[in-house]
């Protein structure tokens, strides 16, 4: 049996995408434990969440998955909000804070790709060096704007659920998360069926790409 028929990414890069995620689902689910933390819920912080290290964040069916299936999780913060003193707005700016983390991450990747391009530091090695930069480097960017987009969702149990919730009046609120199953249900729908992902998740995460596009673009011509 091919390996590469059970993988999502094409085996020769999976070293890379590997490296990529456990970078991007670490800063981002730091993110929210350290504002949670700085907010007065030491919930994440007795837990040991609010660390750099990633196999504290790491899920591993949800990381195979995405290997696999090209859709996964990172394990959640536990966020216990009636500790902020003032729960929803501090509650928004934690569910925030994650896809921002991605978003810095994807501007700081194109900043140095760029750098190591215009300065020709990028050649400087063998070919097999300057590969694997470029590699890495396209794959940090594509990810981390993937995923700034993708948890803004307004669907559960994405950040983007989360953001809406705290911005709803209480009684709205109370019903949504009464139904939030509902809404968990639909998400997976869009995700594994293809053709309602064709119409629906996919047009974000190519609005992901387009904007990681312009952006180095715009910082190539910029320097």
């Amino acid at each position: 049996m091919d390996l590469n028929s059970l993988l999502a990414f094409p085996l020769d890069v999976l070293p890379f995408i590997v490296l990529v995620l456990l970078i991007q689902f670490t800063v981002h689910e730091f993110a929210h434990a350290y504002a949670a933390y700085k907010f007065g819920d030491d919930t994440a912080y007795r837990e040991g969440r609010v660390s750099l290290n990633p196999m504290v964040h790491l899920d591993i069916f949800g990381f195979i998955l995405i290997l696999i299936a090209g859709f996964g999780w990172a394990k959640p913060v536990p966020v216990r909000a009636s500790r902020f003193k003032k729960p929803r707005t501090m509650s928004i700016i934690v569910s925030l804070v994650g896809p921002l983390s991605n978003l810095v991450l994807g501007i700081i990747s194109i900043i140095i790709y760029v750098v190591l391009i215009k300065t020709d530091l990028i050649f400087a090695g063998s070919a097999g060096v300057t590969s694997a930069i470029e590699v890495f480097f396209s794959y940090m960017i594509y990810f981390s704007f993937l995923l700034f987009v993708f948890n803004l969702i307004p669907l559960p149990p994405l950040d983007g659920y989360r953001i809406i919730a705290e911005l709803l009046p209480w009684q709205t609120r109370y019903k949504l998360e009464q139904n939030a199953h509902w809404g968990t249900i639909i998400f997976l729908l869009l995700v594994f069926i293809p053709p309602l992902r064709q119409y629906t998740i996919t047009p974000i995460l190519n609005f992901g790409y387009n904007l990681s596009q312009y952006l180095f673009n715009w910082f190539m011509a910029l320097f």
